[in-house]
Formats: structure tokens, sequence, C-alpha cells
């Protein structure tokens, strides 16, 4: 295992950043850790309800987030408390940077969800990331997200998701095994 590496069963502080700021931080468990890919468990870190009405975040919800050192996305396998899969959010996000308890990314605006069924593949955000200027700060940057974007919704329509985090669609395990 590298330096870089998170441990299995090791805690884990997740942090998003937006427009330089910290987003929302978070208590994570580490579920594996491959040296590119980094998988951890969490409840749903929001106060309250969040309803997006295609989807309800919700206390007693647990996410399972998967997070590249080299891809420009993280995507977070969304289930209830009865374990029942209610989709899939992903972010679209620089890079992850990984140290010694902690994971950070920096969230680009765009976002993709994509029910449980793979029947409803919703491209969010988009009038934010136009309004957050980071296609004049950041060409490259703003290029990559929307090609992140554009791969992760073609990879959803083909029902790709479960390949690419590594997990079959069925209900999450217990002690953090994935």
């Amino acid at each position: 295992m590298s330096a870089n590496q998170a441990e299995p069963g090791s805690p884990l502080t997740v942090t998003l950043v937006k427009g330089g700021r910290t987003k929302i931080g978070y208590p994570a468990t580490v579920v594996s850790d491959d040296g590119v890919r980094l998988t951890v468990r969490a409840p749903w870190a929001a106060d309250g309800v969040r309803d997006f009405g295609f989807v309800r975040f919700e206390p007693g919800d647990v996410l399972t987030e998967h997070y590249w050192r080299d891809r420009w996305y993280a995507v977070k396998e969304v289930r209830a408390a009865d374990t029942s899969l209610k989709g899939w959010y992903c972010d679209i996000t620089r890079p992850a940077v990984v140290r010694a308890g902690a994971v950070a990314v920096e969230d680009l605006d765009l976002d993709l969800w994509v029910s449980a069924d793979g029947t409803t593949v919703l491209r969010l955000d988009e009038d934010e990331f136009a309004e957050s200027g980071l296609a004049d700060r950041d060409r490259q940057a703003a290029d990559r997200a929307v090609q992140a974007l554009d791969e992760l919704e073609l990879l959803a329509r083909r029902g790709g998701l479960t390949a690419l985090t590594g997990r079959p669609a069925g209900p999450a395990r217990e002690n953090g095994a994935s």
C-alpha cells in the first residue's frame, strides 16, 4: 500500500470544495483504496431531508462514494435505510486528492442523477456551471468537466454505473466490505 492509500475500515473526512470554499465536510469509513479509486461509506451528512423532486435524501440514507485520483467525477451510490437502492448521484469534480485521513474534491457544479432502475438519467446544474465562470477562468478544466459529464451520461444510459463502481446493484453489504 502506498503512502497516499487509505486503509480499509479506517475513518476518513470527505471535504467537498466549491468556489474555493468548503461546501461540506463529513466523516466516512474507507471501504477500499487501490491507489486510483477510493471507495468510502458515509451516512447522509446534511441536516434533515433534501427533496430534489426526483429523489429524497434523508436521515438513514447511506452513500457508498467512489472517488478517482485520475478522473473528473465522483459517483455516489445512494441507499435508503432499508438498503434499497435509490440511485446514483454523480458529481463532476477535479480528480480527488487523498491524504492521510482525508479526501478532498473540488465540485465543478455539474451533476448527474441516475435512478435505481436506470430509466431516469438527469443532467443537473448546467445553469450553475455556465454562471460559475469556470470556462472563462480555466477553459481546460471546463472542457474536462463537460467531457466527464458526457462520459458518465453515456455510461449510465448503457447501464454501466455498477461496472464502473465495481459493485453489484444488490443490497449494501455490512461491515464496510465491498
